[in-house]
């Protein structure tokens, strides 16, 4: 088993429970690179019996931020969403289905921020920590497009339809403890303790017989892989033309400047 996957660390915490360290601190940005990297990863630990459950974490202050819209002209890289996918898939969201198909339990350590794709990344898991400075946001509309990294499937299957388009349509963000409320999080830590208790919870998931834990979330999420997959495909192809619109440029200015967009539907 290899140590490093890029961005990506790898640490054997016990007999068969591994950490995931996205190291792009403080604010853990992803692009193609990087989702690509976890998904190897994530492969290469399917095979390995020296792992039963996976702990999703993050070095710095947030758990992932999302993609880096904020200053395009700095960082050209920034755009992951489809702006040049036309007429073919979005090879992020490739790299994103291949990791809603490992086999292995995630569980997500989630301090600070997860925005945007980085709150679609951190539903992938299985079960998420949370502690009182998390935020979670699916602000989406405030950058003048929609939902990407299958949030549309995922999120209303995991906390309902209306909570789910509450966070939709509005964009608001929600703290740990609402995040717990509402069924987003699992486990509610302290800020400084949100590390352990996703490996404790590793832990114990971990003891168990390992064909029955592979066995049972293979029956839990059946066609899970299908239907995010069709959920991407049909929001990359709204992505695709919504990031082309004067609305989106609004936006993404907007959040930087921490404003209220101004908006014409153009």
């Amino acid at each position: 088993m290899k140590d490093k996957y890029g961005d990506v660390l790898l640490t054997q915490l016990s007999d068969h429970v591994v950490q995931c360290e996205i190291n792009r601190p403080p604010n853990n940005f992803f692009d193609l690179e990087l989702i690509g990297n976890l998904a190897d990863c994530f492969d290469d630990l399917d095979q390995s019996p020296d792992c039963r459950v996976i702990v999703l974490c993050s070095a710095g202050k947030h758990f992932c931020a999302g993609a880096h819209f904020s200053t395009p002209e700095e960082n050209p890289q920034s755009h992951t969403a489809p702006t040049e996918f036309n007429d073919r898939k979005n090879p992020l969201y490739a790299e994103a289905v291949r990791l809603f198909g490992n086999k292995k339990p995630v569980v997500a350590a989630i301090q600070g921020a997860a925005v945007g794709g980085g709150f679609g990344l951190a539903m992938m898991a299985d079960f998420r920590v949370v502690c009182e400075n998390t935020r979670m946001t699916a602000n989406f509309v405030k950058l003048g497009f929609t939902p990407g990294f299958g949030l549309t499937h995922t999120l209303p299957r995991i906390i309902g339809t209306q909570k789910a388009n509450m966070m939709f349509f509005t964009g608001r963000r929600i703290d740990g403890r609402i995040a717990m409320e509402w069924g987003v999080a699992d486990c509610y830590a302290e800020v400084d303790g949100v590390r352990q208790t996703a490996i404790e919870l590793a832990e114990e998931i971990a003891i168990n017989a390992p064909l029955a834990l592979v066995s049972l979330r293979e029956q839990l999420r059946t066609d899970l892989v299908a239907a995010v997959q069709a959920a991407t495909d049909v929001e990359g192809s709204e992505q695709y033309w919504l990031t082309r619109t004067e609305d989106h440029k609004e936006g993404i200015k907007s959040v930087a400047e921490r404003r209220t967009g101004n908006f014409v539907g153009k």
